[in-house]
C-alpha cells in the first residue's frame, strides 16, 4: 500500500504527491524537480551541486555528488510539497491506495466537489 498527500487550491485540480524515497530525484536531481514544477528547490539544488563541484577538491567531488543525490532522493517529494505550498496549495488529505488512480478515486469519493476542478 502506498501513501499520497493530497494538496488543493481553489480553482485548480488536486495534486497528489507520493510518500517515500524518489529514485527519479536521486538520479536526475534538479531536472526531476523541474519536471515536477518545483522551481525554487530545483534552482537551490543546482546551485549547491555547482558550488560543490567548483569549491571542493577533486577527491571529494564524487562523494559529495553521491551524498547530494541521496539527499535529493530522500527529500525530493518533500521539496515538491514545499513548492506546492509556495504556490498556494494546502495539504488537504492523506490517502492510502495501491496506485495513483485508486488514490484519486478515494479523494474524489471523499471530496466530490473536487471533480469540477479536474481537467476535461
Amino acid at each position: 500500500m502506498k501513501t499520497w498527500t493530497v494538496h488543493t487550491r481553489a480553482g485548480a485540480a488536486p495534486e497528489l504527491v507520493q510518500e517515500g524515497f524518489s529514485l527519479g530525484a536521486a538520479i536526475f536531481g534538479a531536472l526531476w524537480l523541474l519536471l515536477h514544477r518545483a522551481w525554487t528547490p530545483a534552482v537551490l539544488l543546482l546551485c549547491v551541486e555547482l558550488a560543490a563541484g567548483w569549491l571542493l577538491p577533486q577527491g571529494l567531488q564524487m562523494p559529495a555528488g553521491l551524498l547530494l543525490a541521496w539527499i535529493a532522493g530522500i527529500f525530493g517529494r518533500d521539496l515538491v510539497r514545499w513548492s506546492l505550498e509556495l504556490r498556494g496549495y494546502m495539504l488537504e488529505h492523506v490517502v492510502a491506495a495501491s496506485n495513483e488512480d485508486l488514490a484519486v478515486g478515494r479523494i474524489l469519493t471523499a471530496r466530490p466537489d473536487l471533480i469540477e476542478a479536474l481537467p476535461a
